[in-house]
């Protein structure tokens, strides 16, 4: 009953399950829509952006370089025609002015000539008018001459004034020159900062033209889920037909039996009503038999007439009460006839009514109703029917006692009762065999009471069934609808039900996917970075030709420096051998001072050669490093040629995605429009289109919100990496920066080799050296103090002279207070010389000075 009562419910619940399975598949659907609509918009929206940015950036770049180059032409041909006008006016007023002195100067000339000549033409008289003659004219030349002298100083500083103008305008000129070259390198700056711009923006929109792409994969995806779970659906819908076509054939089968069954119900019940109306005459009947033995035992006996009509009439009661009990056991063996047919009728129909709900259920995939089992049949009725099968013996023998004159009637009466009981006893033992074997053959041991309950029941919930089943197929005529609508109710709910499964599932598809690719994106990013960094360092560190002259045959670097300034006739290993020779104390020409120093100038070359070596060293390492960077430069390249080609393959392989995609959404919907288009418009109510448009809208913002939130998750990521790698460019900078500063100093100090003195060389190489050496002339505080100068230590006949100790705080340069001396680096030629310092009475550590005369140049280190 309780299982009935759950389908009927489930049948009645099916309609509004139906309209939410339908609602909810149309909000689906239009939530797809709108999501290809915003996907439309959206890549629209980026390639018009794109091809916006483009143009921008295309008629900035054209604009900056149009004005620049306007503007530098313009400047070029100002300074030029101003340099060529100033130059012009010069020219022309110092040509002018130099032409009017010489034509003053030519005039005079000629006047004094014309004049001089006219006194020498005139006639000579005596000598005191010649003489008077030249004393005038030189009186009177002389005043010229000073005039001409004092206009020709006037010229020369006129001269000098136009030479300073010259001068002037040449600074004028060259101040305008750099202010241009400044301008120009602004101008630079700005087009690389708006190139850098121009280019992160590109990258901004390619990641956005992923994402976007990314989306249309999953679009992709979820059109061919779409497209496998309409063919599940054509499936199911196949096979619902057949079995919708099994259920009709079914109950054409059924029917027969059902209508016999009917009938055999009609024939129990006019049975039963026989039976009950004979029970009633036989309780009739017993009722007057016992009025009659309670009379006969109070009357006496009477004659033997009497006596045997009173048994006769006792013997006919007793033949109609076997009679009746004959009947009634006809009667109860045909009921239990009929009940064990109707049961096994029942029993085969409820068999197949359990398949048809079974399959109906998997169909529906409704939950299992609850179903109350019955255990056998009922303690009452149990009872009762122990009761009713020893009713009859228990009528039978207790019977109130008779009297001693009624012993052989009542003996009589019991013999004969005796015989009916046994004679009932075997007829129903016979029923029980025939039970047993019904039992048999029917399969298992049934209770028949609680079958026919059970059968009573299920056709009472058949019926209420039926007419529920009837009464809803009124209804939805009456709705002008039909039964396959409810049908195609279900099958949308199935498919609901299992796209949902499909969406969760692609949902976490989805999720491990977008971590993959942030993690591939991640990788290319770095790469991208690694690139970018290696072609601007490339583009801002000069191109640096390192030399690596290598020094074969044993020769020292020292040589190699000689012959690569031109100095082939030095030998520097004859050099060395020849300072040692003088070294020896076994030369008695020398003096001590000239034997100190060529030892010192032997271990000053000896520390030369060594700190040559340690720069041909360095300068090795250093182009292996370049080696290095190259090689590596030459991989990233590579690696970047391998990620473009894949990516525009990948891009080729989504735009064609893509357009598949498009095609069969577009399929997509006209199938559905085609389908439920009409359905849907008449069952959708203006309260829920409302909510639908609410729902959507609720959507859309949060869609719209993960979105801004995810780029700008993603901005911030690249922000970050971005300012990372710009404190790796700056660092790699500085690194390279200080590399070629170190670069150039070897450079010049390799250049200054041959060209300054050997003073400054080995004073430099003592300071590389960490001798502590200053670059002063000889009064700085380290020095040497001759033997016999004030303050110098005494030393003995016959010996070298020693060095004055300098205390640390005398000696140390500035910004090394204190420094210990380096005695590791001392040559081995100064062991005597400087054993006489051991014996000196300051506690502090002491520092040694050097003094080097260099022959010919004076210089002091």
């Amino acid at each position: 009953m309780s299982r009935k009562g759950t389908v009927g419910r489930a049948k009645g619940d099916k309609p509004d399950t139906l309209s939410a399975l339908q609602a909810a598949n149309e909000e689906l659907r239009a939530k797809l829509t709108d999501v290809q609509i915003e996907l439309q918009q959206e890549r629209s929206k980026v390639s018009r952006v794109e091809r916006e940015k483009a143009q921008e950036l295309r008629q900035v770049r054209e604009q900056e370089q149009h004005r620049a180059a306007v503007l530098l032409t313009e400047l070029r041909a100002r300074l030029h025609e101003d340099k060529l006008r100033e130059l012009q006016a010069a020219r022309e007023a110092l040509q002018r002015q130099h032409e009017a002195e010489l034509l003053r100067v030519v005039r005079a000339k000629d006047g004094e000539r014309q004049r001089l000549q006219a006194r020498l033409r005139a006639p000579r008289g005596a000598g005191t008018r010649g003489a008077e003659a030249r004393d005038e004219a030189r009186r009177g030349f002389e005043p010229e001459r000073a005039r001409l002298q004092q206009e020709i100083a006037e010229l020369r500083g006129a001269k000098r004034q136009a030479e300073e103008a010259l001068s002037a305008a040449a600074r004028n000129d060259r101040a305008k020159a750099a202010e241009m070259r400044s301008v120009c390198h602004l101008h630079q700056e700005e087009l690389t900062r708006i190139r850098k711009e121009c280019e992160r923006d590109i990258r901004r929109l390619q990641l956005d033209e992923k994402d976007a792409r990314r989306f249309q994969l999953k679009i992709a995806e979820l059109s061919a889920i779409i497209r496998k779970l309409e063919d599940r659906n054509a499936l199911l819908s196949e096979e619902r037909n057949e079995q919708l076509k099994r259920l009709r054939e079914a109950e054409s089968q059924y029917r027969p039996l059902l209508e016999r069954n009917k009938r055999l119900v009609r024939k129990n019940e006019s049975l039963a009503h026989t039976l009950r109306r004979l029970q009633g005459q036989l309780r009739f009947l017993t009722q007057e038999n016992l009025e009659m033995k309670q009379k006969s035992g109070v009357i006496r006996r009477p004659s033997s007439l009497n006596d045997l009509d009173q048994s006769r009439e006792d013997r006919d009661v007793d033949f109609l009460k076997v009679q009746i009990l004959e009947q009634q056991s006809l009667i109860d063996e045909l009921s239990k006839t009929l009940e064990t047919a109707g049961y096994v009728k029942s029993v085969l129909e409820r068999d197949k009514l359990l398949r048809l709900r079974k399959q109906r259920k998997k169909m529906a995939k409704l939950p299992k109703p609850v179903v109350v089992e019955t255990f056998g049949y009922d303690e009452e009725t149990s009872l009762e029917s122990d009761a009713s099968s020893i009713s009859y013996q228990t009528d039978r023998t207790d019977q109130t006692p008779c009297t001693p004159e009624d012993n052989l009637e009542e003996g009589a009466a019991r013999e004969e009762a005796e015989l009916r009981f046994r004679q009932l006893t075997m007829e129903y033992q016979a029923l029980q065999r025939a039970y047993a074997l019904l039992q048999e053959q029917v399969g298992g041991t049934l209770d028949a009471e609680r079958e026919i309950k059970t059968r009573e029941q299920l056709q009472a919930e058949v019926q209420r069934a039926r007419s529920h089943m009837e009464d809803l197929e009124r209804t939805l005529a009456e709705q002008g609808q039909d039964v396959k609508w409810i049908e195609e109710k279900q099958a949308l709910f199935r498919r609901n039900q299992e796209l949902v499964d499909k969406i969760k599932q692609m949902q976490e598809e989805e999720a491990r996917l977008r971590r993959e690719v942030q993690d591939a994106r991640d990788q290319n990013e770095l790469l991208e970075f690694r690139v970018l960094e290696l072609e601007e360092r490339e583009r801002k560190s000069p191109a640096i030709g390192l030399c690596h002259t290598a020094f074969l045959d044993g020769r020292s670097p020292l040589q190699a420096c000689c012959e690569a300034e031109g100095m082939t006739d030095i030998q520097v290993p004859e050099l060395m051998k020849r300072l040692d020779v003088l070294g020896d104390n076994a030369v008695s020409n020398l003096t001590n001072e000239e034997q100190v120093t060529i030892i010192q100038a032997r271990t000053v070359l000896t520390l030369a050669e060594k700190w040559l070596q340690q720069i041909e060293s360095m300068e090795a390492a250093v182009q292996q490093k370049m080696v290095d960077l190259e090689s590596e430069k030459e991989l990233f390249r590579r690696q970047k040629g391998y990620l473009d080609e894949e990516l525009d393959f990948r891009k080729q392989s989504l735009d064609q995605a893509h357009r598949r995609v498009l095609e069969l959404e577009a399929m997509l919907w006209d199938v559905l429009q085609q389908e439920a288009g009409a359905k849907m418009a008449e069952l959708l109510s203006d309260e829920e289109r409302d909510k639908l448009s609410l729902a959507m809208e609720q959507w859309k913002r949060q869609v719209m919100s993960e979105l801004r939130e995810r780029d700008a998750q993603i901005l911030r990521e690249r922000m970050e990496l971005l300012q990372g790698a710009q404190q790796r460019v700056k660092e790699l900078e500085e690194r390279t920066e200080a590399q070629k500063r170190q670069i150039k100093e070897l450079e010049e100090k390799l250049s200054s080799c041959g060209h300054s003195s050997p003073g400054c060389l080995l004073g430099e190489c003592f300071r590389r050296r960490a001798l502590l050496l200053p670059e002063g002339p000889t009064s700085g505080p380290c020095r040497w103090v001759p033997s016999g100068a004030p303050g110098a230590t005494p030393r003995t006949p016959g010996t070298v002279p020693a060095l004055d100790p300098v205390r640390p705080e005398d000696s140390a340069p500035r910004g090394v207070p204190g420094v210990p001396a380096d005695t590791s680096l001392r040559p081995p030629g100064l062991a005597r010389t400087c054993s006489a310092q051991k014996q000196t009475p300051h506690s502090q550590p002491l520092l040694w000075g050097v003094w080097v005369e260099a022959p010919g140049d004076g210089g002091h280190v």
